[in-house]
């Protein structure tokens, strides 16, 4: 969308949608009793809930290059004098990602979900031709494969775990090489659920065990074929259309929210525009934007 020549959305539009993320914004970091301390805090331009509402509404638009929002916003919603230059307004957003972080999970409070969806997104960094001289984030990402492209790809999962309402909770990023099993329990014990779904990559007995006896979470997947015990075909199809919220979460993440397609350079950059982005799809599952 930001790639056009024009930008078609309604400039009343845009305004009235970022008031709304200030709001909330605003009334969330009234809580947080520790602010980031910094140096020369009266000279900054603009503060941190402007800071973090523009780049929520980036996320929103479904920019994918911090240049041309940073360049969209200094000519729509604020002039060059008054808005931090384009690398200084970055820098502040990589280190208000706790504060995304904080408002997202405070956001998933007082809701009320049927059942949880744990599965993981692959998220490509660069083509398979040039798996063996990439050098971007080598501190996280290496090559695994993936089933359903049948192909290795160069990159890191994202291990999310998602209620029946579409809300994404917990979440990990992991290497690509890592197995679904690895991390499971990581994913669905940071906002425990008493019913969670899983496919067919999380099959363990040993891991369904330790998940209801310590947190008491029943975690169900479907059985593999060479299982000795198998389920009945009436509760695999009805495990199928409960998981496919998932499905329908991740195409509207990839494709309108281009979480696939993160540009960041720094471990610090991808986990602030991966947080912005489950932000901005947080508010719109809500309602709230």
């Amino acid at each position: 969308m930001q790639e056009h020549f024009h930008f078609t959305t309604n400039q009343a539009k845009i305004q009235k949608q970022y008031a709304a993320i200030l709001s909330i914004v605003i009334t969330q970091l009234s809580y947080i009793e520790a602010h980031l301390e910094r140096r020369n805090r009266h000279l900054l331009k603009q503060n941190d809930e402007v800071i973090i509402a523009v780049h929520i509404l980036g996320k929103l638009f479904g920019f994918m290059s911090e240049r041309a929002w940073h360049r969209f916003v200094v000519g729509n919603l604020f002039t060059e004098e008054s808005f931090p230059e384009r690398s200084r307004y970055n820098r502040r957003c990589r280190l208000l990602r706790w504060a995304i972080k904080w408002i997202r999970h405070q956001l998933k409070h007082g809701q009320h979900h049927a059942y949880a969806v744990v599965d993981s997104l692959p998220i490509e960094l660069c083509h398979s031709a040039r798996i063996s001289r990439v050098k971007r984030l080598r501190e996280v990402a290496d090559t695994g494969y993936c089933a359903s492209k049948k192909a290795f790809f160069y990159g890191v999962k994202l291990h999310i775990q998602i209620t029946d309402q579409s809300l994404p909770m917990g979440y990990v990023v992991a290497a690509a090489s890592y197995h679904d099993r690895t991390v499971a329990e990581e994913v669905m014990t940071q906002l425990p659920h008493p019913y969670t779904l899983g496919d067919k990559g999380y099959v363990s007995q040993l891991l369904q065990e330790k998940l209801h006896r310590q947190y008491g979470i029943a975690f169900w997947t479907p059985s593999r074929k060479n299982q000795r015990v198998s389920h009945a075909k009436e509760w695999t199809e009805w495990m199928r259309r409960k998981r496919k919220i998932v499905e329908t979460t991740f195409s509207v993440l990839v494709d309108s929210f281009h979480i696939t397609s993160i540009r960041a350079n720094s471990v610090e950059g991808f986990e602030t525009a991966l947080d912005g982005i489950l932000l901005a799809y947080t508010l719109v599952v809500l309602g709230l934007v």
